[in-house]
């Protein structure tokens, strides 16, 4: 018994943290693998400004404080990636190592997608960046280009813009998909130019990025940017291969739940990004991992044989 976690929650962004939370203040045996830093992307956030009771913080110090608090009522915290999640509830480590579960939340988030152009695998890391957080400093007095015109990609660019001295923003359409708060920032700020109905074609350079060649989407006509840096901000796809083998996502990988984030696999549940889900942000996604962990705390207690954790409870 005493190698069976009530528990295992696969990632520890905001949905993972708050899931292990309240599952181990709940007296769940928990435990949260992750296999990069905790925080998730919050870590790649300059400031986060909408979050309920916090005017305005960055990214990282929220991610720290939400990491602490998530391990306070006991839950074990597993360095790991995660290959496979059996039927039984099994999760499979890449190292060889095994964690048995009578619940597993499935919490791994998304991941940048990428351009899927020339130029961009061979210079990641050279010009190439999908962080603004991470890198923006490396570009310093430099003109750089940013892809996308969602609300990430309009954040990234109010980060850059402290550091460099022209930044290209390119969007497919005519007008932004953002927020209208930060379209009026970025049109505002004088290092920005905009260049519409555009898509990126190709990136050049050899060593390092020199150059960001787009296409005009309505005239077909090419123009070759004169840039130091590309950072592409076109959508998310969710993390999910790990749980593909039991057929519980959609055709775009994300992973379908009810509204108790359990999946069609009894005793799996899922939240925050990596779910089929409208609204993808740290609140929505804190919500989730609030949900799943009261619905595992329901299964693990009305369906499988609770371990020492919960005898106590059961009994009174």
């Amino acid at each position: 018994m005493k190698d069976i976690y009530d528990v295992a929650i696969i990632g520890a962004g905001p949905a993972g943290m708050t899931a292990a939370l309240y599952a181990s203040r709940s007296g769940l045996k928990t435990c949260m693998i992750e296999g990069g830093a905790p925080g998730g992307k919050m870590l790649k956030t300059y400031l986060v400004s909408n979050y309920p009771g916090v005017a305005e913080i960055p990214g990282p110090d929220l991610g720290m404080t939400m990491y602490e608090q998530s391990l306070a009522f006991g839950a074990a915290y597993i360095p790991g990636m995660v290959s496979e999640v059996l039927p039984d509830r099994t999760v499979k480590l890449t190292d060889g190592q095994e964690i048995r579960a009578r619940a597993v939340i499935v919490a791994t988030g998304t991941k940048e997608r990428l351009l899927g152009i020339p130029g961009e695998q061979e210079l990641v890391g050279r010009g190439v960046s999908y962080c603004a957080v991470c890198d923006g400093a490396f570009f310093r007095n430099k003109t750089v280009a940013v892809i996308g015109g969602g609300n990430a990609a309009l954040e990234e660019s109010g980060f850059l813009s402290q550091f460099v001295d022209k930044m290209y923003i390119i969007i497919r359409r005519d007008q932004f998909r953002a927020e209208e708060k930060l379209q009026k920032e970025v049109m505002a700020n004088p290092k920005v130019e905009v260049i519409r109905d555009s898509v990126p074609v190709e990136i050049t350079g050899e060593d390092t990025v020199t150059g960001l060649r787009i296409r005009n989407v309505k005239t077909g006509e090419e123009t070759l940017l004169d840039v130091a840096g590309v950072f592409p901000y076109i959508g998310q796809d969710p993390v999910s291969s790990m749980v593909q083998n039991l057929g519980v996502c959609d055709e775009h990988g994300a992973i379908i739940t009810n509204q108790e984030m359990m999946t069609k696999v009894p005793g799996v549940f899922a939240a925050g990004d990596v779910r089929v889900t409208e609204l993808r942000q740290i609140v929505t996604a804190t919500a989730d991992g609030a949900k799943a962990a009261e619905s595992a705390f329901l299964w693990v207690r009305e369906n499988l044989e609770p371990t020492d954790t919960l005898v106590e409870e059961l009994e009174n």
